[in-house]
């Protein structure tokens, strides 16, 4: 079992305004990998009808609700009230992370004060997020990416439970299992085929190149490791699952116009993975 002591002590802040309640589960999951949250907290008028429906959400999953009333029409007093905790929270010095739910670009100067103060700063959020507040995190997690993983992981699950469950799979007609998982096959196939055919992964692919100058070893080879923390601090709201693909090695090894790559054996159980630029010249 891993010591909590060496673990991140994370708080986790949440815009109930600006957030979905159906996604909140998807979000306290993928930040469990990083750490031990501590603190679960979510602001809003809880008087309003809006959000009734998290009522369920903050009982199923331990969130302090911080109640704040909007005293003028037209402004936003919830984003004040967060504000103000993640600095009184701050100042305890009991935590090493923060992560802002929301899509509102009105905690840019706040993770930019919590990143000044060397605490590591999540930002989770829609796509629709501006890029101010994108940028100001260490790392911006989109919940795009959150319910694509939830829909894969339930599809496996339920694939599981046909294999293991024989009667149920002799029930199925077998032109419409086939037809099923070739239109899976398909929609993921297209949606790696979009995504590297988008804008976005020219911006990718030229952050590779960056970190392969500056990292490679003398025969050209650089680590992936080293090229994903470069291109995660260049571009907090990067994640490979945007473009398809669950490791960047899989995302590089998709790129064969532009890289090559190699894996070898290491000491221990894993592997050693590198890529090299192709000369385009």
């Amino acid at each position: 079992m891993k010591d909590l002591d060496e673990q991140k002590k994370i708080a986790v802040l949440i815009d109930a305004d600006n957030a979905q309640h159906s996604r909140i589960k998807a979000v306290l999951a993928e930040i469990a990998t990083h750490g031990h949250i501590i603190t679960k907290r979510a602001y809003g008028d809880w008087s309003r009808n809006n959000l009734r429906a998290w009522k369920s959400i903050l009982n199923e999953y331990s969130i302090q609700p911080i109640q704040q009333f909007a005293y003028t029409t037209g402004k936003n007093s919830t984003d004040a009230s967060m504000i103000i905790d993640a600095m009184d929270l701050l100042y305890t010095e009991k935590y090493d992370s923060f992560v802002l739910v929301s899509s509102d670009s009105d905690f840019t100067k706040l993770a930019s004060r919590l990143r000044e103060a060397e605490k590591f700063v999540f930002g989770v959020g829609e796509a629709k997020t501006p890029s101010a507040f994108r940028n100001a995190c260490d790392d911006f997690i989109l919940v795009e990416n959150l319910d694509r993983d939830s829909k894969e992981t339930e599809a496996t699950a339920k694939a599981t439970k046909a294999t293991a469950n024989p009667v149920a799979t002799t029930a199925a007609t077998p032109k419409s299992a086939v037809r099923a998982k070739n239109t899976r096959n398909t929609k993921t196939t297209k949606q790696k085929e979009t995504a590297l055919g988008t804008p976005a992964i020219d911006e990718v692919i030229n952050l590779l190149d960056i970190a392969s100058d500056k990292f490679a070893d003398e025969d050209g080879w650089t680590d992936v490791s080293a090229a994903g923390n470069y291109i995660k601090r260049s571009m907090p709201d990067f994640d490979t699952r945007t473009y398809g693909f669950q490791k960047l090695s899989d995302l590089i090894a998709n790129l064969m116009e532009n890289f090559e790559i190699k894996r070898t054996s290491g000491k221990g159980a894993g592997n050693i993975v590198t890529y090299k630029k192709i000369d385009r010249s």
